[in-house]
């Protein structure tokens, strides 16, 4: 439909609550929105008038929209935010969902309970502590509150384990109560796994105060020994505190929001405080949006909040959307208590909302200054390789073998300059030459182009730039595998010095581009070659593990941990294969080393594997 059929329909539209959804030519949902009035909201899309870059972009994709019409502004509230997360529409503001977002487990059925992290809550009947924001700040915290207290940080099993081994190191260190000898017993663990829980459930001030009155009475009865152990824990758990360890995301009874809006990136930042304190930070970077500022709140607000479930008493906004009062409904229903929306005017929460605020300019400030880092690199690489465009995507390529077996090639992908491991891919070369680095680099491109021809999404995505490592033959190659594919995209090829570093590119036609002048170009090139070579070798290295292994495991007698055993000690395939049977027998029982001996001396005609390195 054209722009003036669109605004056409829309102008047939009611005077009502709805959904609207923007799709495009191939019927791809690209937006949704809610409404007030969807006749005027819709309408505004398709006038001519002061629309952002972004928005113009988006209605020039619009093919045609559909509507949904409900009978309040709440039911709209909740139609969008369920089509938004089926959909996944390219323009509306997408955070991460909570498959992201770690939960602690404990069953305290058992009798020596230990932590668990997993990916979302359970219906067993074990207790779950969560959602928190990350799993690096989540273990970090484990790890802090473990060392305070004590408690196991070791890989052994109880009550199986006991008794079984010496106590390892962190007992030695005093680091650990040494739980693996039986002594504390199983009621003092329940015990110190209960303090572990307080602090986890935000309850820090309260083991504080019991474990502060059990040094006051053991000191009463003379009993010293015991008031230092517990004058030591009472330090270690008021530096927890001190640090501000961040495990109460999940227990803030306020929070508070701040958001900017920055040229390149825009910023959401989630401050979690309990009873006053400030003791986590959630932080998260996005294109900047297509809406104003009360439609972003909005959106940032709903997609944050509902995929955790887990809610705060008060949350302070820098303004109130049109939708806060439906969206402190739809909470407070979710979570079983009253959730406030505020935007405070004065005192303490005025000042939690405006650090908020601060906090996200500085992030979106941050950001867009690598951005401008990021825009400057690939305005030069354009400008030195004669390029269309500065190249956001990257793909590069390099080819490994070990003499001469195993060639593989490995795909890496930048974008922006910031790799996506995603989209990485590997190749095992089918019909190239064992050595012929050429032939193998014809196959690969090949391969990968002949997926985006038949439309396999995983290559559905081409590149503005191909970095081969190579020279300019190498460089030629992939050109000429290009045209026959009807392509016309810039290759490069990757020169090394002496030393194994990038020193420069180089063009099909051998015309070299120096990269010494510009150290921030220099630094990403080398990246990226030292990444796509990180990934050839261990793909390779780890055909050739498989080789090795499977030659073994076809020997009668010759298990996982016979192979171990032989390994560790001959280190090769070709090392066993010229052992006597009396050196094998030093490593492995008498009748494997027979077995492991005879294998080896077998006429080919047998089926001898020959594998060696």
């Amino acid at each position: 439909m054209t722009k003036d059929e669109l605004r056409e329909k829309a102008l047939a539209l009611p005077l009502q609550p709805g959904v609207y959804i923007m799709m495009d030519r191939r019927g791809e949902v690209i937006y949704v929105g809610k409404a007030k009035k969807l006749k005027n909201r819709v309408v505004s899309y398709f006038r001519e008038g002061n629309h952002s870059p972004k928005t113009e972009v988006m209605v020039s994709r619009v093919d045609h929209f559909d509507v949904i019409m409900v009978r309040s502004e709440f039911e709209a509230l909740i139609t969008e935010n369920q089509l938004i997360k089926l959909h996944k529409p390219r323009y509306n503001i997408l955070l991460k969902d909570d498959k992201g977002y770690p939960y602690l487990r404990m069953d305290l059925r058992e009798d020596y309970p230990s932590w668990k992290v997993v990916g979302r809550p359970g219906t067993d009947g074990a207790k779950y502590l969560g959602p928190y924001g990350s799993r690096t700040t989540l273990f970090a915290a484990l790890g802090a509150v473990n060392k305070a207290l004590k408690l196991p940080q070791c890989s052994r099993k109880f009550p199986a384990d006991i008794g079984k081994e010496r106590p390892c190191l962190n007992q030695q260190m005093g680091l650990c109560e040494g739980w693996c000898t039986g002594t504390p017993d199983a009621s003092a663990y329940r015990k110190r796994i209960g303090d572990a829980l307080l602090v986890f459930e935000g309850k820090s001030d309260e083991l504080e105060k019991q474990v502060s009155c059990e040094m006051e009475q053991a000191a009463e009865e003379l009993d010293f020994e015991k008031a230092a152990v517990l004058r030591d824990r009472l330090r270690a758990l008021q530096s927890l505190g001190e640090k501000q360890l961040a495990v109460a995301g999940a227990l803030a009874d306020t929070d508070a929001l701040g958001f900017h809006r920055g040229a390149a990136k825009s910023c959401f930042v989630v401050l979690h405080y309990i009873g006053g304190k400030l003791l986590d930070k959630d932080m998260m970077l996005l294109e900047t949006p297509l809406e104003e500022d009360e439609e972003v709140l909005s959106a940032l607000v709903r997609q944050y909040y509902l995929p955790r479930g887990v809610y705060p008493k008060n949350i302070l906004l820098p303004l109130l959307p049109e939708d806060g009062e439906d969206l402190a409904r739809l909470f407070s229903e979710q979570s079983g208590h009253k959730v406030n929306l505020l935007v405070p005017q004065r005192g303490d929460m005025r000042l939690r909302a405006e650090t908020a605020r601060m906090n996200a300019q500085q992030e979106a400030e941050r950001a867009t200054d690598r951005e401008e880092r990021v825009s400057g690199i690939l305005k030069w690489l354009a400008e030195a390789a004669s390029l269309p465009k500065p190249p956001r995507r990257i793909e590069a390529y390099d080819i490994s073998n070990l003499s001469g077996e195993d060639t593989v090639a490995s795909m890496t992908v930048f974008v922006d300059t910031k790799p996506l491991k995603r989209d990485y891919r590997r190749f095992k070369m089918k019909t190239a030459g064992g050595g012929d680095d050429y032939g193998s680099m014809r196959e690969t491109l090949q391969r990968r182009l002949t997926e985006y021809r038949e439309g396999n999404e995983r290559f559905s995505t081409l590149p503005d730039l191909f970095l081969i490592d190579g020279g300019s033959l190498h460089a030629t190659v992939a050109l000429e595998v290009l045209r026959q594919f009807g392509l016309d995209l810039p290759v490069l090829g990757m020169v090394k010095d002496d030393k194994h570093r990038t020193r420069a590119l180089i063009t099909s036609d051998g015309r070299e581009l120096g990269l010494e002048g510009n150290p921030a170009a220099f630094s990403f090139i080398g990246r990226i070659q030292e990444e796509t070579h990180r990934f050839a070798i261990e793909y390779q290295r780890s055909l050739r593990s498989k080789h090795i292994s499977s030659s073994l495991d076809r020997i009668p007698g010759v298990g996982e941990k016979r192979r171990s055993e032989l390994l560790k000690h001959f280190r090769t395939i070709k090392a066993i294969s010229a052992a006597s049977e009396e050196e094998l027998r030093a490593v492995v029982p008498k009748n494997t080393a027979k077995a492991v001996y005879d294998w080896f001396r077998r006429e080919p005609e047998e089926g001898r594997d020959e594998t060696c390195e």
